[in-house]
């Protein structure tokens, strides 16, 4: 019976240690392991290091050493952070710091390659001008250097003339030249001659793969005549690239290179100033960068030339004519292209193998291979239709109306894609099928912002075999326009500190609305300081002209700006009175802009505008002069009579999609420059003559949009949102004018599902 017991006993003794069991095996394995890695520590520091005694060797990977006591060795307090803290100097005056625009100008980025092309009097208007029209566009910045004096530059062209034809001292000022004004702004300088032809992207991609911190003589290296055999200078027909560095140690010595070097080429002149002064010599290879060139024979024909010495060539010379020129462009393009398209195919194979081995395998290859997927639509909201076309008609129009004649560019895209369609599937079946069209049956369209433009052709076809056999068939195929490299548009540098002078327009149907405005023009320019003015434009009928001895109708609004004017003792609000029939946007802006210097930035406004300083400085920044004009979209709140129906509108922000929209039919803002739209209106004078029924049929915009080379930038600007009003429509303006302003009326009284809940509440009353 003892057996039993002991063996309850000693259950019972488990179950009471079973729930701490895990707590002591857990302390007894941490001892165990800080005893072992003690252990471990002291043998370690029993080892020696090789090295005199008291020092300690050298760590491996560069570390510091560290002393004895386990103490920071000299020089490691570098890499401690320390606070340092802000100290001004209460004797010296306080001078805000300037901040510069872009942070590449804080940083001192520079950009990557500036290209200088020699040109002379017999070339000037041929080969020059061949260059420009070649290569000139792939370049980020070119320049043109000649020594003719007051030269008739080229269209297109940005010409440095120096006024001396002597090589020697045409190479010297342009060097010169480059160095004051580029010097600081560009990392390489590429010095090419008239008749050569360089491959741009080729000279591009080289540079990228250079180092910037080295002084850099790279071209086609010839030996001097006469001259030591180790020394060399750059070929100036083939080009060459010299990095910033050389050229900032060179400038000091140009002056004594020119003085005490005597040569005959610029090219040999040039080399023997940087050999002589700076010990650096012309070379042909460098960091593992070959600069190739090929020298052309007499009456070469390049599309026969087959040498892979030609095929590599960075730069090809001597180009005899224009018409070299461009063949050899068109050939080193069709080069190009080629090898695109083969990297292309290649990068698609890899796709394809790669993708098997994904998760979702071949079923997540998309098409085209490389391609972004389509963009899948999470609601009913998110779905991009589709448009559909034939070959003369499209029936979706920019206009809204649901069908209108095929032209301009949509119909030049319609044909590229059908011709691109037919090269395609011949070059899937030939020889066995030759395709050609007889009718596109239909055809869809759409654009897709993740991957480009979609198409989708119904085709009627008559294929034919190869032993002359035809047959007649429909066939579906798909296309896809993807969206190719983002390209930065080049823009002039404008200014948040341009004056803004608004134009408001005033009729007497807008007097109910006058004290708004002028009160958001007081609270949100004048009282914030901002940089803008007010002129009033008061257009009288004849009838109230006649009578505004006795009773001015716009008395109510002059003594307003009376009030803000005592408010605002350094503000001055003007006013102009007109008296027309028939208010001609363009009639009011011409007596406007005689009244105004030409440097004027203008913000045509309406009366149910109100005045922010965010929309303000996106007027200054949107408008450049000479460049693009600004006609921004406002937002129209819907009638809260219908939108709401009695109940209350919601306070805390404006949902877009329910309180209103952007009205697109809507011109009556705009901002420009008053030199801009006296330049369009002298083209728009000399083209009408004046007539007053022209000018009653246009608009700002229309001057602008047919009378000037302008960018016309037209966008939805939330910063303009006016209160919902019923704008009076003057039947005396043209039929188009009259019909846009009734059709912004009535877009503007409430979204579709506000007027189906407005008439269904309307029927039901009606039944009931």
């Amino acid at each position: 019976s003892a057996g039993p017991t002991t063996a309850m006993r000693l259950a019972a003794l488990l179950a009471t240690l079973r729930p701490v069991l895990p707590l002591v095996l857990g302390l007894s394995l941490g001892c165990s392991l800080s005893l072992l890695r003690a252990s471990w520590s002291q043998s370690g520091g029993e080892e020696q290091c090789s090295g005199p005694p008291g020092r300690a060797g050298p760590l491996a990977g560069g570390a510091r050493p560290e002393e004895a006591d386990g103490g920071p060795g000299p020089g490691h307090e570098d890499f401690r952070p320390r606070i340092v803290p802000y100290y001004r100097d209460p004797n010296k005056p306080y001078k805000k710091v300037l901040r510069t625009r872009y942070i590449q100008t804080e940083l001192g980025f520079h950009e990557r390659l500036f290209v200088a092309v020699l040109t002379s009097k017999a070339t000037l208007n041929t080969l020059a001008v061949a260059v420009n029209k070649t290569v000139a566009h792939h370049f980020p910045r070119l320049l043109y250097f000649t020594g003719l004096r007051s030269a008739k530059v080229p269209h297109g062209m940005v010409l440095v003339a120096h006024g001396d034809e002597r090589p020697i001292w045409l190479m010297y000022e342009t060097m010169h030249y480059i160095h004051q004004h580029f010097g600081s702004d560009y990392d390489w300088f590429y010095i090419m001659q008239d008749d050569t032809y360089a491959q741009a992207e080729q000279v591009k991609a080289l540079v990228t793969h250079l180092s910037i911190n080295q002084d850099v003589y790279l071209g086609r290296a010839e030996e001097f005549i006469g001259g030591d055999e180790q020394a060399r200078y750059c070929h100036g027909g083939f080009g060459y690239l010299i990095s910033r560095s050389l050229l900032l140690k060179l400038h000091p010595h140009l002056d004594s290179c020119r003085n005490e070097i005597l040569s005959v080429r610029p090219d040999e002149w040039l080399g023997r100033c940087i050999i002589d002064f700076l010990g650096i010599t012309c070379v042909s290879q460098l960091q593992g960068q070959h600069y190739h060139t090929y020298e052309l024979a007499k009456n070469t024909e390049p599309e026969k030339e087959e040498e892979e010495e030609f095929q590599a060539a960075l730069s090809v010379h001597p180009v005899s004519d224009m018409t070299l020129m461009y063949r050899l462009h068109k050939h080193f393009s069709r080069i190009q292209l080629d090898r695109a398209y083969q990297e292309i195919q290649d990068l698609q194979m890899q796709i394809r193998n790669l993708t098997s081995l994904t998760p979702s395998g071949e079923a997540g290859l998309t098409w085209p291979v490389g391609i972004n997927a389509p963009f899948l639509p999470k609601s009913r909201f998110e779905v991009i239709s589709w448009d559909y076309f034939t070959e003369q008609h499209l029936f979706s129009c920019p206009d809204g109306s649901p069908k209108c004649e095929l032209s301009g560019a949509s119909k030049a895209d319609v044909s590229e894609i059908i011709d691109s369609a037919l090269e395609q599937l011949n070059r899937r079946y030939q020889p066995l099928l030759r395709f050609s069209k007889r009718q596109l049956l239909n055809g869809y369209r759409r654009f897709d912002p993740t991957r480009g433009m979609e198409y989708t052709l119904d085709l009627l076809l008559e294929a034919v075999t190869q032993k002359g056999h035809s047959h007649v068939l429909a066939k579906r195929v798909s296309l896809v326009r993807p969206l190719s490299k983002v390209e930065i548009i080049p823009m002039p540098y404008v200014t948040e500190a341009t004056r803004v002078q608004l134009v408001l327009p005033l009729t007497v149907q807008d007097l109910d609305f006058v004290a708004n405005f002028l009160d958001m023009f007081a609270m949100n320019t004048l009282d914030t300081h901002d940089n803008a003015l007010l002129t009033l434009l008061f257009i009288y009928h004849p009838y109230d002209a006649q009578r505004v001895s006795q009773v001015d109708v716009f008395a109510g609004v002059k003594a307003m700006v009376g009030e803000l004017e005592k408010r605002y003792a350094e503000v001055k609000i003007p006013w102009i009175s007109v008296k027309t029939e028939v208010p001609s946007q363009v009639k009011l802006m011409d007596i406007v802009s005689k009244k105004h210097p030409v440097d004027t930035l203008f913000f045509l406004a309406s009366v149910w505008t109100e005045i922010n300083m965010e929309f303000l400085n996106r007027c200054r920044m949107n408008t450049i002069s000479n460049w693009q004009v600004f006609f921004p979209v406002h937002f129209q709140e819907f009638n809260p009579a219908l939108v709401y129906r009695g109940e209350q509108a919601a306070s805390s922000g404006t949902d877009f999609l329910r309180d209103g929209h952007f009205d697109r039919r809507s011109f009556a803002e705009a901002c420009f420059y008053n030199s801009d739209y006296m330049t369009a209106r002298t083209k728009l004078a000399a083209d009408i003559l004046d007539q007053d029924e022209v000018l009653e049929s246009m608009e700002v915009f229309d001057v602008f949009l047919h009378y000037s080379g302008l960018h016309l930038f037209r966008a939805v600007e939330p910063g303009l949102v006016q209160k919902y009003a019923l704008r009076s429509c003057n039947p005396r303006l043209s039929e188009e004018l009259y019909h846009r302003c009734v059709l912004s009326n009535l877009e503007g009284l409430a979204s579709r599902s506000h007027l189906a809940m407005a008439l269904f509440e309307q029927e039901q009353a009606n039944s009931t």
